[in-house]
């Protein structure tokens, strides 16, 4: 298991509900939280055959809002690794259904530990930086992992 299964992206969509905005008609931070783990959760479990549970999240930028009616594209894409830890960066991005042009509203980064049946952590296959892109994702989810580990 040195090489991992998929280092592609994964992108999913969601529609802004009433129920998830705030009294201005906006996105309620929290939902927005939501639907960029579960992307982070799916590919980490994509990139490693593995179950994951989100272990910490680096300060996530929330850029600009999202209204009811929008559509959110969330991006996921693993660019960093440890022994049994997938550092994720995740873009969330907002389309308007009369345009359908996209405009960032939210980036980070999420970590994720890949766990057995006992919630034990397990080794996970690693990522290796290819191109000037990835090597500067990876350096900036270093960054944020080893500042949370200072933290600790």
């Amino acid at each position: 298991m040195n090489e991992p299964y998929s280092t592609e992206p994964v992108t999913k969509m969601d529609e802004v509900f009433p129920q998830h905005t705030n009294s201005y008609n906006t996105l309620f931070g929290g939902r927005l939280l939501s639907i960029m783990d579960t992307a982070a959760g799916m590919v980490s479990s994509k990139f490693a055959h593995r179950e994951f549970v989100t272990i910490s999240i680096d300060a996530l930028k929330f850029k600009r809002p999202a209204f009811q009616g929008d559509l959110i594209e969330t991006t996921a894409k693993v660019v960093h690794t440890s022994t049994h830890t997938a550092g994720v960066h995740v873009i969330a991005r907002r389309l308007n259904r009369s345009e359908w042009e996209r405009e960032e509203i939210c980036e980070g980064f999420f970590f994720m530990v890949a766990i057995d049946s006992q919630m034990r952590p397990i080794p996970i296959p690693q990522f290796s930086p290819s191109t000037e892109e990835e090597e500067k994702l990876w350096k900036r989810a270093e960054d944020a992992r080893n500042a949370m580990k200072r933290s600790d």
